[in-house]
């Protein structure tokens, strides 16, 4: 009988004419198990995207609608020896907890073997050069077989299983010269022992899983708490609501039956699950994701909320404006996705190396095993010597030399507020030495705010945020919050272009431009805010004007000069007028500012700077900026920018403060730092150990310590990728 195997509920559109599902891969665990995958699938005909995710073990795959079946994947998987099946956050936690429990079993089962093996070590090496009997020291080596052999075959499955799927598909991987080693240390032990031989190799056969079970225990935890954050962002996510089915009654749904329009309810202590603009009802949010405000915001009529936000006190209705996969935190935790999934230039390096270990590594045994034997020593001296360059020269720290790195700089930039969209960003980004800044939205806020409200009665603010709730301009919604309007005047009509009006109480009421409202000549008679934008209000003959406009970001002026600090040039280039570009520029300390350009001037201006040497970073929030992001050697968005912008930006960060570009900068440049350190370590152990080894000076017991050794030594060294932002303040 045929079993069909349907995937459909997993496969999800991905843009136009194109499918995606994530497979969860078990088996996992280097750069050169993530370049195989990545080569194997993306030979598939139709297949647009494969990339393997090594934090969370994820392969993401892409492919023209209709063409395939998801099936073929995990069957060519099978075929490269790794066993998939369907990505689910829940099952893939409960995988991992499962697997980290069996490697701290192993890890305690060998560490067990290595002590006992090592104290019956003892007295033979002590023997060999005292009066101790053969009788005696064949059986202190039985009895150490009798501990080591059962407790590498249950320690060493993470390497056997491993090596045997990559065998039995004809490939190879760093597990299978592991493998061989361990088993070609024991077989030798054994028949040394029972040849009644003065040395056998237990010791060195469980003293390297041990050591190799205490790296990949120290990688699976780096990983799982990097993993921790995209995991607090799905605690975040709440995956019902309460949908008002009629003018009082809520039924309580899932969000995938939630549409824009749609109007849900949230209740003291629950998490939004939407993006929406509050409707009616008062409370106090927590909002740090969006906004990286640690103090709660309140929430009125006109109030942004998004999906994640944690309602505190009261009761609110929120119209949606976005539900499920379209909401900015469904958005975020794409990004941190691509952050972890990011393949950087170091690393498609390291992958090219890893590649050429495995047969390199085996070639350079068998050839010592030869040398020696032709050079005239036993088989004995010529076995024992390839084991040692076998386990010696095992390209575990190689594997590991990139992905740690990228990988803790991708959690650490996150904690900063940075979230990686493009693979090697983090390179690019370190050789950064000149910025330029979009001004609106940028330097500025996204969010508009009256600078003049004390001046105008409180009584005539409160009507006329009351008229500007019945206005959809975003100048209009500045002024209904800056009132604290709950309730909009509903006979208010609105004229295009012009502004909106309404009667209360026999007297007309109009806001909108200065024209409009009959106050062109307060407008002329003002010293204005040359940042901000007039708009009038009029209540009968009584004319006022107010003044709207971005404010700063809190923190721009100190990141500026943390900037210069790290001689680092920057510049404005802004399409809006010179007047505020001039304001924005004076109060920043930046002395080189251009106004009015066009998106061409933008990427003629890079080009100059290009031609120049200059290594530049683009900072913008415009859909009129994308350009000039795809144009610069880098590039960032505030989470706040147009759609189109952050897909071309190949770094985003997240709420109201600057101050994650200069975080960013700063882990970038550890990080890359890092990554030269840990190439150059791994590199150099390899030219320094293989001929010692070849020599015939090193024991398989001091290759296994060394190999490992250099392993965790990469590791350790990566983690020092965790704190690389200097002050900025």
């Amino acid at each position: 009988m045929q079993v069909t195997r349907d995937f459909s509920h997993y496969v999800r559109a991905a843009g136009a004419g194109v499918q995606h599902i994530d497979l969860a891969v078990e088996g996992v665990h280097c750069a050169g198990c993530m370049a195989k995958i990545e080569r194997g699938l993306s030979a598939i005909p139709d297949v647009t995207l494969a990339r393997v995710n090594l934090t969370d073990r994820r392969v993401a795959l892409e492919w023209k609608a209709g063409t395939l079946d998801p099936a073929r994947f995990i069957d060519r998987l099978e075929e490269l020896g790794y066993k998939a099946y369907p990505y689910e956050t829940e099952s893939a936690e409960a995988g991992e907890v499962a697997e980290s429990r069996f490697l701290l079993r192993c890890l305690g089962v060998a560490a067990f073997a290595t002590m006992n093996v090592m104290m019956l070590s003892i007295p033979v090496w002590s023997g060999n050069v005292s009066d101790m009997l053969p009788e005696q020291r064949d059986f202190f080596h039985w009895l150490s077989a009798l501990i080591a052999l059962p407790a590498a075959a249950y320690a060493g499955q993470p390497f056997f299983r491993s090596a045997w799927r990559a065998l039995s598909n004809k490939t190879t991987n760093m597990d299978v010269p592991i493998s061989i080693g361990v088993c070609l240390a024991l077989g030798m032990s054994v028949v040394e022992t029972i040849n009644h031989a003065e040395h056998a190799y237990f010791d060195a056969a469980i003293m390297l899983l041990t050591f190799l079970l205490v790296g990949r225990v120290l990688d699976q935890n780096m990983r799982r708490r990097t993993r921790a954050v995209a995991g607090n962002l799905a605690a975040l996510k709440a995956e019902t609501a309460a949908k008002f089915v009629g003018a009082d009654e809520i039924t309580q749904v899932p969000v995938a039956a939630i549409h824009p329009g749609d109007i849900v309810l949230l209740r003291p202590g629950e998490r939004c699950a939407v993006d929406g603009t509050v409707i009616e009802g008062r409370s106090e949010i927590d909002q740090s994701l969006i906004t990286g405000e640690t103090l709660y915001v309140t929430a009125e009529h006109g109030t942004p909320v998004y999906a994640g936000s944690m309602n505190i006190s009261g009761s609110l209705r929120v119209r949606v404006s976005a539900a499920s996969e379209a909401t900015l935190l469904a958005e975020i935790t794409r990004l941190l996705d691509n952050a972890l999934a990011a393949r950087s230039r170091y690393m498609r390096l390291a992958d090219r190396a890893s590649r050429l270990y495995a047969p390199v590594v085996h070639a350079t045994a068998l050839i010592t095993i030869l040398g020696w034997a032709i050079a005239g020593a036993g088989w004995h001296d010529a076995i024992v010597t390839g084991v040692a360059v076998l386990i010696i020269t095992c390209p575990c720290a190689l594997g590991l030399a990139i992905p740690t790195v990228q990988t803790v700089t991708s959690g650490a930039m996150f904690k900063a507020g940075v979230l990686l969209n493009s693979g090697d960003a983090i390179e690019r980004l370190a050789e950064a030495d000149h910025v330029i800044f979009d001004k609106t939205g940028t330097l500025t806020l996204p969010d508009l705010e009256v600078t003049n409200a004390a001046d105008i009665p409180a009584g005539v603010f409160e009507l006329a945020g009351r008229l500007a709730l019945s206005s959809h301009h975003p100048v209009a919604a500045a002024v209904a919050q800056a009132a604290g309007a709950k309730s909009p005047i509903l006979s208010a009509a609105e004229e295009a272009g012009q502004g909106v009006r309404a009667v209360v109480d026999g007297v007309e009421l109009r806001l909108g431009r200065p024209s409009f409202c009959g106050a062109e000549a307060l407008v002329v008679g003002a010293t204005l805010d040359p940042e901000a934008s007039v708009v009038a209000f009029s209540k009968g003959p009584e004319k006022f004007i107010l003044t709207v406009r971005q404010g700063l970001r809190p923190d721009a002026q100190a990141v500026i000069a943390a900037l210069k600090a790290r001689n680092i040039g920057v510049e404005i280039l802004s399409g809006d007028r010179e007047a505020a570009v001039i304001a924005a520029a004076h109060a920043l300390g930046i002395v080189e500012w251009r106004a009015g350009v066009t998106p061409a001037d933008k990427i003629a201006r890079i080009e100059e700077l290009k031609r120049c040497g200059a290594k530049v970073l683009m900072v913008g929030d415009g859909m009129n900026d994308a350009p000039s992001l795809a144009a610069a050697h880098v590039s960032m968005s505030p989470i706040s920018a147009a759609h189109l912008s952050q897909a071309t930006a190949d770094l985003v960060f997240l709420g109201r403060p600057l101050a994650p570009v200069v975080a960013a900068i700063d882990s970038a440049r550890k990080a890359l730092h890092l990554m030269r350190q840990n190439l150059w370590l791994a590199i150099g152990y390899n030219v320094l150990a293989v001929p010692v080894a070849i020599s015939g000076v090193v024991t398989p017991l001091i290759a296994a310590a060394a190999m490992s050794g250099s392993s965790i030594l990469v590791m350790l060294n990566a983690l020092r990728a965790r704190s690389a932002s200097r002050e900025i303040m």
